[in-house]
């Protein structure tokens, strides 16, 4: 164990699920080449190959499919033994640190309230985590859960529990030729440029929240992308571009030099509260249980 590097475990734990290097670089912000060195430290360290990578695929050895299995579970006992030591440093008093992406929904505030309300002891910390990058900071325990838009595909998240559906609303510059009118359809995307999110987020989540089709099959023109909320609003201001924002971001996001339009023929917009599989504690599911009770 001497000179182990915990970086080498959770480049190895990471690759395992995505099987891919670029998508392990992105999931903990290094390059492919820092990936790659990190696996070759680990299986020197060990003395077996744990991955197998051609030009088409990457896949575990048998003895990387293996390793893997046993590594998880430890693993995931240091970091909540770390976490646990973080919470009697602070003299036993409990945090849940809790991303958000633009806004913070009045439904979160209002379950926020409330579980300080039943558990004095606890306390909940809000944290604004990047538009373009919804699992990034829970990847790397810099927050204990996120809400964020749906769709989750992510096999290492849990979905705690979704909220707030709500139909979509068009957002571009109040100059838009489309800024007077009472509601759109997804064809009509086809004739506008959409302003796209740039960063980490995976492309199954990036296209809904930014189509590049309509549902038709016309192509709709796209901008150069943004990273937060706020670049976005600022892009569309200027006339840059467009944006499809959720009917509550809408309402507070108001401002003059920008139009809000409903659309129709697309799916609603929904929030979840997510955190990692391996990081669930009883806190989460009660704050869960929580928002999910103002959704009634």
């Amino acid at each position: 164990m001497r000179g182990l590097d915990v970086r080498e475990l959770e480049c190895f734990l990471v690759l395992s699920e995505e099987l891919h290097f670029g998508r392990t670089g992105d999931r903990l912000y290094v390059s492919q080449s820092r990936i790659s060195q990190l696996l070759r430290k680990l299986e020197s360290r060990i003395g077996a190959r744990l991955v197998e990578r051609t030009s088409r695929r990457v896949r575990l050895t048998d003895f990387g499919e293996e390793f893997a299995v046993a590594l998880r579970p430890a693993y995931d006992a240091l970091a909540s033994t770390v976490e646990e030591a973080r919470t009697r440093a602070r003299g036993g008093r409990g945090r849940l640190r809790i991303g958000f992406q633009g806004t913070v929904y009045e439904q979160v505030t209002r379950a926020i309230t409330t579980f300080h309300d039943r558990h004095s002891d606890c306390r909940i910390d809000l944290v604004e985590i990047p538009l373009s990058d919804p699992f990034g900071a829970l990847r790397r325990a810099e927050i204990d859960a996120a809400v964020v838009l749906l769709p989750i595909e992510e096999p290492d998240l849990t979905v705690g529990v979704t909220f707030s559906e709500q139909q979509q609303y068009l957002a571009m510059s109040t100059h838009h030729p489309f800024a007077r009118r009472k509601n759109l359809t997804a064809e009509d995307l086809a004739r506008t440029r959409l302003i796209p999110l740039a960063g980490p987020a995976p492309d199954y989540w990036k296209r809904v929240h930014c189509p590049d089709s309509t549902p038709s099959g016309r192509a709709i023109p796209q901008e150069d992308g943004v990273h937060t909320l706020q670049e976005g609003l600022t892009q569309i201001a200027a006339g840059r571009g467009a944006m499809l924002l959720c009917g509550a971001t809408a309402k507070y996001n108001f401002r003059p030099d920008i139009s809000f339009v409903p659309i129709t023929g697309l799916p609603a917009s929904a929030l979840g509260l997510i955190w990692s599989s391996s990081g669930e504690t009883p806190h989460l599911k009660e704050f869960a249980t929580t928002i999910s009770d103002f959704e009634r």
